[in-house]
This record gives structure tokens, C-alpha cells and sequence, in this order.
């Protein structure tokens, strides 16, 4: 699943881009671009993906990705025409010049920038300080965006509520070429995440034979497919778990399990935690 390179959008009046996100869903594929960006999901359901790793969405999911990091924010499908609200702003690190980040006060923005290879999670003070200052920042005019955002930006570098999200190892393959395969894979696997999926099936719809569909996606999102899709389903799991009260039977098979104990032993693979006790995890710290 080779990522697609996208041109990021900008108006001949900024020097950065900063938009709200609304609608049934984000809009994109897996793609890269020069630009570091922050999202903020205020509304959404679904899953994003970093570089290797696999996270599920809910509100307050607040994230910097780096340079050239491959991304996508998918919406589950059903979630309706608003099922998505999100503050998407996207920056290059010479947005005030090439020797910007060289004087001695940008030093903590340039490590941040930096650790943000991998992609930065940010959690915490940190997550609600940054978050209200992009609410500032969307109705910012003039210099006042160029304010808020070095200050999100040193927010973010004074803290230590930042987590890696790619694994150390994650070297990406990107290239511009590909799309329409990259579109059809990841577009076949959200549509069929809770039926059988099988290597043959999706290697015909990239067009290639199963071998080398196996080596592309290896290479390009460093997981077998069988873990890409486990990982998928069982943050499809955790959303259900934790929002609604059916039978853990009920939700496994709903993800696309065919038996509890399959069901069981990946989440515990995943997270670490049975259903039940992240189900129990939970509801003690909601109540």
C-alpha cells in the first residue's frame, strides 16, 4: 500500500494552512507531504494511521505528524453527513524563513520537529492546552495565526506529554506513483473489515500476483496483512466496547471475528488487556 504524495492546499495570503474539517469523512487517502501537520478530532469514529501504527479515533485524538510521515484519518462508514469535525493545520518548517529554526530561541521547536518523524501523540495539559489555542487559532487573522501557532508549537516542545507513534524501525516507501492501487487495497479492506478477507482477494483487486501483493504491503506499511486487518478490527472492538453494552460476542463477530477465542487471544495480542478487562478498565475510570 504505497502512499500518495498530496499537494497540500494554500492561499497566496498564508504562509501555512489551517482548516475545520466537516462533513461524512476526511476526504483523503494514505498519502505524504513536505508539510508537518497537527490534527485535532473534536467528532469522529474510526481510526487513523501513522506511519506503522494503528490507533482508534474519538474526540480529543490530538496528533503531530511529521515531514513526509504517510497518514490517513478514516471514518467508519454509517457515521452520517457530520460524523467528522477536526482542525487540520499543516506547516513547513521554513514558514518564516530558511534560518528560522537555526536561532538559539526556535532550539526546543527544532528537536520537536524532529522527534516528529515518527509522529508525536500528545496527551494530557498538554493535549487541552494546544487544543484551545487551534479553537484561537482557526478565527486568528494576520500575524495573531502566526502567534498562535509558535505557540502551540513551543507548547508542545516544553512538554513531556508527547508519545511516539511509528515504531523506531518504520522506514516508509514513498513515491507519487501507485495511487490507484494504494485506493483500491485500503478501499477494499475498509469495505469488507468485517467479512472473511484473504490474501488472494485483495492481492486481485492491487492487481498483483499473491506474492508480490505480500511483498508490497510489507514494505510499504511494515505489517502482514493478516495484522493489518487484526489491528483494524480490534480497534473497531475497543470504539464498541467502550460505547456500547452489548455481549463481547456480539461485538467480536461484529468486528469480523468468527469465534471468541480468536477474538480474545488478538485483542490480548493488541492490547494487552481481554475485552472484558478493558471493558472494566473503562467504566472505572468513567466513574
Amino acid at each position: 500500500m504505497k502512499p500518495v504524495f498530496e499537494q497540500t492546499p494554500q492561499r497566496q495570503w498564508e504562509c501555512f494552512h489551517c482548516e475545520v474539517v466537516r462533513g461524512p469523512g476526511y476526504g483523503a487517502t494514505w498519502h505524504f507531504h513536505p508539510e508537518f501537520q497537527i490534527t485535532l478530532v473534536l467528532k469522529s469514529s474510526g481510526y487513523r494511521l501513522v506511519g506503522d501504527n494503528i490507533t482508534p479515533l474519538g474526540p480529543g485524538d490530538l496528533v503531530l505528524v511529521g515531514s513526509n510521515l504517510p497518514h490517513v484519518w478514516q471514518q467508519d462508514a454509517g457515521g452520517g453527513r457530520a460524523a467528522v469535525h477536526a482542525v487540520v493545520v499543516r506547516f513547513l518548517d521554513t514558514l518564516l524563513g530558511r534560518d528560522f529554526l537555526e536561532i538559539p530561541e526556535a532550539a526546543a521547536v527544532k528537536r520537536l520537529l524532529r522527534r516528529a518523524a515518527r509522529g508525536l501523540r500528545v496527551t494530557g495539559r498538554t493535549r487541552d492546552a494546544a487544543a484551545e489555542r487551534l479553537h484561537r487559532l482557526v478565527e486568528a487573522k494576520g500575524l495573531n495565526r502566526i502567534a498562535e501557532l509558535l505557540g502551540i508549537l513551543e507548547t508542545l516542545a516544553q512538554s513531556r506529554e508527547l508519545q511516539p507513534i511509528a515504531s523506531a524501525g518504520f522506514v516508509p516507501s514513498l513515491s507519487s506513483e501507485d495511487q490507484g492501487r494504494m485506493a483500491r487495497v485500503t478501499a477494499h479492506i475498509h469495505t469488507h473489515l468485517t467479512d472473511t478477507i484473504d490474501r488472494a482477494t485483495v492481492a486481485r483487486a492491487a492487481h498483483l500476483s499473491e506474492g508480490a501483493f505480500s511483498r508490497f504491503f510489507k514494505l510499504r506499511t511494515g505489517k502482514t496483512l493478516p495484522a493489518y486487518v487484526n489491528e483494524l478490527r480490534v480497534g473497531r472492538a475497543c470504539r464498541l466496547l467502550a460505547n456500547e453494552e452489548r455481549k463481547v460476542t456480539d461485538i467480536a463477530l461484529d468486528c469480523g471475528f468468527r469465534n471468541l477465542a480468536n477474538f480474545n487471544r488478538r485483542f490480548r495480542e493488541i492490547t494487552r488487556l481481554t475485552p472484558r478487562d478493558y471493558r472494566r478498565q473503562l467504566q472505572r475510570s468513567a466513574g
